[in-house]
Parts: structure tokens; C-alpha cells; sequence
């Protein structure tokens, strides 16, 4: 039952209604580079070398900047009545994309991908199917042809999907006791993200990735390194 305040107020629904502008703003600060550039440089510094060293204009990238501030994303101070910003340790630890945890990969493909595709909700919930079709011109009918469109598209996928397991495997792992099994098949288990995580808390298990051949093939070149002897790759369709 809504309290007297809610039904005074809908803040609430102003908040959900507003919610993908924060998202944007975000998204848009980490495919701009502004959280690396402020690693990089390890100092506070103005909205205009911002700009001028990431090909931007000077109003737009101090209206981003700002924005970032309100949202707890970077700190800003004044030297000589002019805004020097940097980043928060949240910033750092997560939205900078050489950071273990970096959540840059995550990020990105939620702005170039996910977000255009729930443009289209309204005709998803009509037609019942993806929208691959409407937001980028591929055919809907097999959604992983869709989404392994190209090799890039592909790469792009498997970092989004890395960086949940760099986040929350540890977690989910150890919520169960696993350590009955020495065998572990993870289906569908695309860059090992997971397999890492079981098979480092569990000495004894070996686990096999059970993936379509062009994940397999490029997990193997790109995440999972020799070194990592107890986890196992089965292709299939």
C-alpha cells in the first residue's frame, strides 16, 4: 500500500523515468576514455585539457564532467575559479579499463548494444522476438548468429560477459560446497570466467567449457592460458 508521501510526490517514478540518463552519462564518460585519461595523468586537471586531449568541445565536456560529479563518479576542486577534476576510488577501481575489475567492457557493450536494442521493447513485447534486426540490420531468427556477427562483435560479447564473472563468480561459487565434484562440465561456459573462479577454489576439479567452436577457439586465444591445466574446452553446435 503507498504511503500518503508517494501518492504526494512520485519520486519513485521520476527516478525510474530519469534512470537512463544516468546510465548514459556514464556510459558515455567511459567510451570518451575520461576515467583512463584521469588515471593516466594521476592529478586533477581542467575541463579544456580534458577536451583537448580527448577531441571533444569544451562545453560538452565540462557539462559531462559535472554530470559525472553529481553522480559520485569523479571529485572536482577549484584552482584559480576553475574546475580541476579527477577520479573517485570507485572510479578507479572499476571504470578504468586496465583495472583488474574494470567493468569497462560490461559498460560499453551495454551502451553500443544493449541500450539501442531496448529502444525497441515496445516491438519486442508486440512481435514476441529479438530486435537484432531493427537496431542493426541482422536477421533475429538464431540469436547468437546475431550476436557473434563479426569476430569484433564477438570479442565485445566475451569481455561483456567476462567482466560479471571477474565480479560476482567468487561469490556465487563459494555460496555452494562444490567440493564433491571433481568433473565439472560448464555449458555454454564461453571465456572460462567461471571455470577460473571453481577450479581456483577447488584444487582437486577439473572443469571442461562446453561452447560453440568459434567461442571455443577464441577463448583459448584470448582467456584462458596454457598455465590453466585443469580447465578443458568441448566444442559443439
Amino acid at each position: 500500500m503507498c504511503s500518503s508521501e508517494e501518492l504526494e510526490y512520485p519520486q519513485k517514478l521520476l527516478d525510474y523515468q530519469c534512470g537512463f540518463l544516468v546510465s548514459k552519462t556514464m556510459f558515455t564518460a567511459c567510451e570518451l576514455g575520461v576515467f583512463d585519461l584521469l588515471h593516466e595523468v594521476q592529478e586533477p586537471i581542467a575541463a579544456t585539457t580534458i577536451a583537448s586531449r580527448l577531441s571533444t568541445s569544451v562545453d560538452g565536456m565540462e557539462r559531462l564532467l559535472d554530470a559525472c560529479v553529481g553522480l559520485k563518479l569523479l571529485k572536482v576542486e577549484l584552482k584559480n575559479n576553475e574546475g580541476h577534476y579527477s577520479n573517485t576510488d570507485v572510479s578507479t577501481l572499476y571504470l578504468v579499463k586496465s583495472s583488474p575489475k574494470t567493468l569497462y567492457h560490461m559498460i560499453t557493450y551495454y551502451s553500443q548494444t544493449t541500450y539501442k536494442l531496448w529502444h525497441f521493447l515496445p516491438e519486442a513485447i508486440r512481435e514476441g522476438k529479438s530486435q537484432y534486426e531493427r537496431g542493426f540490420g541482422i536477421s533475429s531468427k538464431e540469436v547468437f548468429e546475431a550476436i557473434y556477427r563479426s569476430e569484433e562483435e564477438m570479442l565485445k560479447f566475451l569481455y561483456h560477459m567476462d567482466t560479471i564473472w571477474t565480479i560476482c563468480g567468487k561469490d556465487i561459487i563459494q555460496a555452494f560446497d562444490l567440493s564433491v565434484f571433481c568433473s565439472v562440465y560448464d555449458l555454454g561456459g564461453c571465456t572460462g570466467g567461471l571455470a577460473k573462479h571453481f577450479v581456483s577454489t577447488y584444487n582437486e576439479t577439473t572443469v571442461t567449457i562446453m561452447d560453440l567452436p568459434s567461442v571455443v577457439q577464441t577463448a583459448k586465444k584470448k582467456f584462458v592460458t596454457d598455465e590453466e591445466q585443469r580447465i578443458h574446452f568441448l566444442e559443439g553446435a
